[in-house]
């Protein structure tokens, strides 16, 4: 500085000096909050110097941490994308991992793109140990991505992306991902070369956390439709518990796949061998109304696969649609609940195959339901028409049945025995109607798989329904009606409505008197209550399956004429009156006389006081 400069400062400072002074009584309470301002600001607002110097501290002790993988502990952070006709994934290049999945072809509930993992509440990582006891994390390391080569996979096209961590001469680790056309499948390999002598233990972990968004309308039936399902080595399926509360369980065997299972969706991920066990826990809040469940999962990785090349596995994103879970094996189908054991085989034979080609050639799925519930009942028309033949035997038996009722005056016990009497005199088997109902029922609760879990219905239209695979809501309550909820599903109510008619109508037919009777009644409004928050697509189709069997009955009715029923039931009587004179005693007779004789040990035994001793 020379002497011109100085002088130069030294006047400026006595300015300054004389300013404060003679302004400082109406300035100094300003400079101060002026000065107090700035800090605060340079507090919240660090300057970029000091950013930089934070950031290159932090990279310095994330290399320390990171020990022999520190080379790939810098590095810009990027993504890349592989699209196909169904989807959308997008990868980032910090821990090479699936940053998010779009499904093209679905919307939520609120008619927005359906993100089905994203990262804001989905999160994958795989950690492991090295040699000199540090835990490492992909998250930890950046990857350089490769260019997306294009090839085909068998026979199909597909797209690969290969994200590499150099960590030193022939070291690194690549994850490779391929998306084949219209697929719902990302293969995903995991290589570590040259790391034998760095990695310790048997096994990587796989860690898995997503925080499940809404996707439908009902809260309450997402939340019951969505948990972690899981299939082992030895063909075992099982699932936590859809309770709400804090579900864990930790698998000690091999485990082929682990899936994270919604309404209609599912994200899920197939080891090409096994996984050696897994840690698995569902977390449900129902204070939280934004998440229907979070679900985590730490899956065992065998470390020798990921040295050895072996390490391949595939992510599934994609939908509950039987026709494409089917084809993925190790029974990844059953993230679909078609029900148990006969109900599921009920829905695989005979339901799917008859919706999907009525799919082919109709838009509409309310006709396709109603066209479900013709071509049901045309299978079920024999056990129907000989369900209809025996009650309309019990009914031209009905005034002999009640002439015995009054005789006995209330003796339950031998109005039994009398009627059965009766019954066998006439040649009648009263379970013979009873026996074609039960053949109906794994039908019937099939219907109860297959309806709450069809995406085919989902956000279909039909009346005044928006939504076949929710209920409707025809008019909404100003207030909740215990076991019922806040709204009136109008397909509920026609679905009542019409059994109450058809137990009217099997009323006209049956022997059943008193109690039984008014019983019979209840049941339908007690489905009213439970069917309220079904699916619309249930309780229509339950309504239409009663209107066709009530016109069934009534065509039935035109070809059966009672009096011939009559007149042969005489036959059989008669019939069975020679047989018993030219033969011995039938098995049922002799059942009938063991307890007539039982009937009157019981009555002496209560006579006589001395025998009761």
């Amino acid at each position: 500085m020379d002497r011109n400069q100085a002088i130069g400062f030294g006047l400026i400072a006595v300015l300054l000096l004389a300013y404060s002074f003679f302004f400082s009584g109406t300035t100094e309470e300003a400079n101060r909050q002026a000065v107090e301002q700035t800090a605060k600001v340079e507090q919240v607002q660090p300057s970029p110097e000091a950013v930089a110097v934070d950031d290159s501290l932090a990279q310095v002790r994330r290399a320390a941490a990171l020990g022999a993988f520190s080379a790939a502990a810098t590095g810009e952070e990027s993504t890349t994308t592989l699209e196909n006709q169904q989807m959308r994934v997008t990868f980032n290049s910090k821990g090479g991992q699936v940053e998010e999945v779009l499904l093209k072809n679905y919307k939520t509930y609120t008619g927005e793109p359906l993100v089905l993992f994203d990262k804001e509440s989905s999160q994958t990582d795989v950690q492991f140990t090295t040699n000199d006891g540090k835990t490492v994390r992909l998250s930890d390391l950046f990857f350089t991505p490769s260019e997306v080569q294009r090839g085909t996979v068998g026979e199909e096209s597909a797209q690969t992306i290969t994200y590499r961590a150099q960590l030193g001469e022939g070291q690194y680790i690549d994850q490779t991902y391929t998306l084949m056309d219209n697929s719902f499948q990302v293969g995903y390999k995991l290589d570590f070369k040259g790391l034998n002598e760095q990695i310790s233990g048997n096994t990587l972990t796989m860690v898995w956390n997503d925080r499940l968004k809404q996707l439908e309308k009902d809260m309450p039936q997402n939340r019951a439709k969505s948990t972690i399902n899981y299939y082992t080595a030895d063909e075992s399926f099982d699932y936590l518990s859809i309770s709400e509360g804090t579900e864990t369980e930790t698998l000690t065997e091999p485990v082929k796949w682990v899936a994270n299972k919604q309404n209609f969706f599912t994200a899920g991920i197939i080891a090409t061998n096994t996984f050696a066990g897994a840690k698995l826990e569902s977390v449900t809040d129902p204070a939280d109304s934004l998440v229907v469940k979070t679900l985590s999962s730490q899956i065992l990785v065998p470390t020798q696969d990921v040295l050895s090349g072996k390490g391949e596995f595939t992510y599934y994103f994609g939908p509950n649609d039987y026709k494409i879970l089917k084809h993925m094996g190790n029974e990844f189908n059953k993230n679909l609940d078609l029900g148990w054991g006969i109900f599921s085989y009920v829905n695989k034979w005979i339901i799917i195959p008859a919706f999907d080609f009525l799919e082919n050639y109709i838009g509409n799925y309310g006709i396709i339901i109603i066209l479900l519930v013709l071509y049901i009942k045309m299978i079920l028309l024999p056990l129907t028409y000989k369900s209809y033949l025996s009650m309309a035997k019990m009914k031209v038996l009905k005034p002999e049945i009640d002439a015995i009722k009054e005789s006995n005056d209330g003796d339950m016990q031998k109005t039994q025995m009398e009627t059965m009497k009766l019954y066998s005199e006439m040649g009648v088997n009263p379970l013979s109607g009873c026996i074609p109902m039960l053949l109906q029922i794994p039908i019937l609760f099939a219907m109860f798989n297959f309806f709450p879990n069809s995406i085919e219905l989902r956000q279909e239209a039909f009346l005044w329904a928006d939504d076949l695979s929710t209920y409707d809501v025809f008019a909404r309550l100003p207030f909740t009606i215990p076991f019922y909820g806040d709204h009136v599903s109008m397909f509920t109510l026609l679905m009542t409505a019409s059994t109450i008619l058809y137990t009217w109508s099997n009323n006209q037919m049956n022997t059943m008197q008193g109690p039984m009777k008014t019983y019979s009644y209840l049941m339908p409004i007690i489905f009213m209550f439970v069917l309220n928050s079904f699916p619309a697509g249930l309780s229509f189709y339950y309504f239409v399956s009663n209107m066709v069997t009530f016109g069934q009955q009534a065509i039935i009715r035109r070809f059966v004429d009672e009096g011939k029923i009559r007149t042969r039931l005489e036959e059989n009587r008669d019939k069975r009156k020679e047989k018993k004179k030219t033969g011995g005693p039938s098995f049922t007779e002799r059942m009938q006389e063991a307890m007539r004789a039982a009937s009157e040990k019981e009555q002496q035994r209560r006579n006589n006081p001395k025998l009761k001793k």
